[in-house]
């Protein structure tokens, strides 16, 4: 009979929190736009952040409050943003592609006894935190002899959540196909190596170096030493140097791979020439 009545009492309990819990959701109910529901349905769901914003969710509340444009999502691309116009009733832009570059062409090689032989050269071991922002507060600039090279201790592959990007011979490397340019990689790199840039660009200057060309030498074997010769036989103009570092104007350059043939470390990829295995042309330097 006890059981009974405590089975009863609990049962009352419960219908009288429900009906409480029932009308309390009708008072305080909060009528939210359908629009919300509809631009969360154009984003991806990665939560990147590439967009500026904690997540797919807070860019689309921000979008429809009107505090952020469309077309901010990379991981979308140009669908999502033609997508997201729609729903608000606006015109959006069409949004160009854009993947990560890793400027750094430092990956190590080595001959049989182990020695080096081509790459940024290492100036110390290092045993600590597997993570470039902490090898990079250890002795000063990290364990890499170059203070503006990839440190590759993987703290963008772990960033990426495509698994677009992977540390290969000590070096960062951006799988173009999988990565969607949302530029997460970027925002944890410590040396600001990573940038965007549009997908396919045959001819890439991947260094960041900005110190004399002597220095740039003892760090690296491949690292720009700011000669010049590139920016003499660019017959569009394309190539300048500053602070020591050779740098593509994109908007300029027609992938005519000139300035990758005379370049004496090597650096500058011609990655149409290499892919068919044909021979670079070789190209006198004007007098």
């Amino acid at each position: 009979m006890d059981i009974l009545i405590a089975i009863a009492i609990l049962g009352g309990l419960g219908l009288v929190f429900g009906l409480v819990l029932a009308a309390a959701s009708k008072v305080f109910y909060v009528e939210t736009d359908p629009r919300l529901d509809q631009l969360n349905a154009c984003l991806p769901g990665a939560n990147c952040g590439g967009c500026g914003f904690a997540g797919c969710g807070a860019y689309a509340e921000a979008v429809l409050k009107g505090e952020a444009p469309v077309g901010k999502c990379a991981s979308g691309g140009n669908e999502c943003a033609q997508a997201m116009a729609a729903i608000m009733g606006v015109q959006a832009e069409a949004v160009t592609r854009k993947v990560a570059l890793v400027c750094c062409s430092g990956a190590r090689s080595f001959d049989a006894e182990g020695n080096l032989t081509k790459g940024a050269k290492m100036k110390a071991n290092y045993e600590g935190f597997h993570d470039c922002l902490a090898a990079s507060k250890v002795g000063g600039s990290g364990p890499l002899s170059c203070k503006y090279g990839c440190l590759g201790y993987g703290s963008c592959t772990r960033a990426c959540k495509y698994g677009a990007i992977s540390v290969k011979n000590g070096v960062a490397v951006v799988d173009e196909d999988l990565c969607v340019g949302c530029m997460a990689c970027a925002a944890v790199c410590p040396r600001k190596l990573i940038v965007p840039v549009e997908p396919n660009r045959n001819v890439v200057i991947a260094c960041s170096s900005l110190s004399k060309g002597a220095t740039t030498n003892r760090a690296c074997s491949v690292g720009c030493i700011g000669c010049g010769k590139c920016v003499k036989n660019c017959p569009k103009g394309a190539i300048t140097v500053t602070n020591n570092l050779a740098q593509i104007d994109y908007t300029k350059c027609d992938n005519c791979g000139q300035c990758a043939s005379v370049c004496p470390k090597g650096l500058i990829k011609d990655s149409k020439v290499e892919e068919l295995g044909e021979p670079k042309p070789v190209i006198t330097p004007a007098q």
